[in-house]
């Protein structure tokens, strides 16, 4: 395995180990407060580990292979010893796979178990990414002392709730994330997923919608079959939402996050909380996805600097406590907070032919366009976690050039717009069908007239109808805008597949079986005066 941690070394940026010879003990029984058995691998240098700070993995992923080798070796070989754990359910774990509903109780009699160990030592680290993270945040308020940091990367305290929104369903992340689970612990299961992606790719525009699953896989998936059923607001799913623990939370937290990960809204409102509480925290968030390898370095780099140091009872590298990546600058930021001060609102507002200014519009007639959700305007990278697609930062020209999505253009600007914190967006909408999405898009247009996405949002109405302003919020960001450069929003009525298309009739998402086109209007006059609003840098 010694090539391996070598190959791992150079892939993810790391610094020398410490050792490259480990033992890992297999299958340590972790009995749970129901009787339930989870089992857990610990990973530790061949000699000297006991003792050593104790770093806490739970996942439903499995303990081997592939992701142990990029996760867990590099840490055993740089300072800890590496318990890593799979949840109820999983991997030979005893009770039943529950996606994320069980894991405070789960988690709270594991790190009881944990510190009882007579190997463990006196310090804790909890650490992962996604539902590792998660995994985290449920039970951050009700640790034990041994516990002295957590690492929580691309993650957040209300797990997947912002894409089960009734107005907002994120289709690509969750029929694949459902898919995922349910086939992963099969024969060959890599294999597998790679020779399914474009089986689901194909299933995305599956009518009725609760067919899309059998569609892949032959069988329904429990997890996505759920989440058609249950919205973020049914009590169902409110056992996920542990917000209100965040505050309780007393052990320092350093958590990562990517401009275009899924979870970063929930994971900035967490951070936040940590510092209005008077935490000790640090936010990094880079210009990531959340498949991300930027993701991966920063949150091992955090468990080597931050974790560790807490661990011993040392101080970490010194830097301020929020780190952001400003896309547009191509540079790493440090401020004090988020969102950090010296920012305010402006409004660009919209105006006709197509252009955007920080002055009101002239009277002006609204400008139209007609969504089909038979034919929906696609998704074109942002915040997307789903097989074989590009996130994040991508070429828009050919989705401007598609007659349902309208543009709204600065002229070319004549110094740097520099824009961080949270961004929205006001718009005066009317549809010939009560039921519609809005989608705003924030780009970059470039000299070249190239046009790439900074952030995006959309929200679905009820009475669209009726002419109302509809606010859309849109996902944070860090950007400068270069003099030379032009501001755009775009305005569309869908993402398809990262959020489902609207069928305009009003149906239940998972039996909706009919597509109604709808006519769309957004308005610009001193009456109406649809606008973004960015937080831009106030010496701007």
């Amino acid at each position: 395995m010694k090539l391996s941690s070598h190959l791992v070394q150079r892939l993810l940026h790391l610094p020398p180990p410490a050792t490259r010879d480990l033992t890992i003990e297999h299958d340590l029984r972790v009995p749970l407060r129901d009787g339930a058995v989870l089992l857990a691998d610990r990973w530790r240098p061949a000699s000297g580990g006991d003792g050593l700070p104790t770093l806490l993995m739970r996942t439903p992923y499995g303990r081997s292979g592939m992701a142990a080798d990029r996760m867990v070796r590099p840490l055993a070989e740089r300072g800890y010893q590496v318990v890593v754990q799979s949840t109820r359910g999983t991997f030979g774990s005893g009770g039943a796979f529950d996606p994320l509903r069980c894991e405070r109780e789960d988690g709270v009699d594991t790190l009881e178990w944990l510190v009882k160990q007579p190997w463990c030592g006196d310090a804790v680290v909890l650490y992962g990414i996604s539902y590792l993270g998660y995994a985290q945040w449920v039970v951050g308020d009700a640790l034990p002392p041994q516990v002295k940091a957590m690492i929580p990367g691309v993650s957040e305290s209300a797990f997947t709730l912002e894409f089960l929104r009734k107005e907002s369903f994120s289709l690509e992340a969750t029929l694949g994330w459902g898919l995922l689970v349910a086939e992963q612990e099969r024969s060959f299961p890599l294999l597998r997923m790679a020779l399914r992606t474009r089986k689901e790719q194909r299933a995305w525009p599956t009518l009725p919608l609760n067919r899309a699953d059998t569609a892949v896989i032959g069988r329904p998936a429990p997890y996505f079959q759920n989440v058609l059923a249950h919205d973020a607001a049914s009590p169902y799913w409110q056992i996920l939402d542990h917000s209100a623990r965040v505050s309780g939370i007393t052990v320092p937290v350093s958590t990562v996050g990517g401009w275009y990960d899924i979870f970063l809204p929930g994971q900035l409102r967490d951070f936040r909380t940590l510092q209005n509480a008077g935490r000790t925290a640090r936010l990094t968030v880079g210009p990531w996805s959340h498949v991300s390898q930027g993701v991966e370095r920063a949150t091992i780099a955090e468990a080597l600097d931050f974790g560790l140091a807490h661990a011993r009872g040392e101080e970490p590298s010194d830097r301020a406590p929020v780190r952001l990546y400003v896309m547009g600058a191509e540079k790493w930021r440090e401020f004090p907070s988020w969102p950090p001060p010296g920012y305010g609102p402006r409004r660009f507002h919209l105006h006709p032919a197509g252009t955007l200014a920080t002055d009101l519009p002239p009277e002006s007639a609204p400008d139209a366009y007609r969504y089909d959700p038979a034919d929906p305007t696609p998704t074109v990278g942002g915040a997307r976690m789903a097989l074989g697609v590009k996130a994040g930062s991508v070429d828009n020209t050919a989705l401007e050039a598609r007659p349902d999505v309208l543009t709204y253009t600065t002229p070319v600007l004549d110094k740097d717009v520099e824009v961080i914190g949270e961004v929205s967006a006001e718009f005066f909408f009317r549809s010939s069908l009560p039921y519609a999405d809005v989608f705003v898009r924030l780009c970059d247009v470039d000299q070249q007239g190239r046009s790439t996405n900074v952030c995006d949002g959309l929200v679905s109405l009820t009475d669209a109808d009726t002419t109302s302003c509809t606010t859309v919020t849109l996902w944070p960001t860090a950007h400068r805008f270069r003099a030379g450069h032009r501001i755009r929003v775009q305005v569309s009525s869908g993402a398809f597949p990262r959020y489902n298309r609207n069928p305009g009739t009003g149906e239940p998402r998972a039996t909706a079986a009919t597509l109604r086109p709808a006519d769309q209007q957004v308005f610009h006059d001193p009456e109406r005066p649809s606008a973004v609003i960015l937080p831009v840098r106030q010496t701007d």
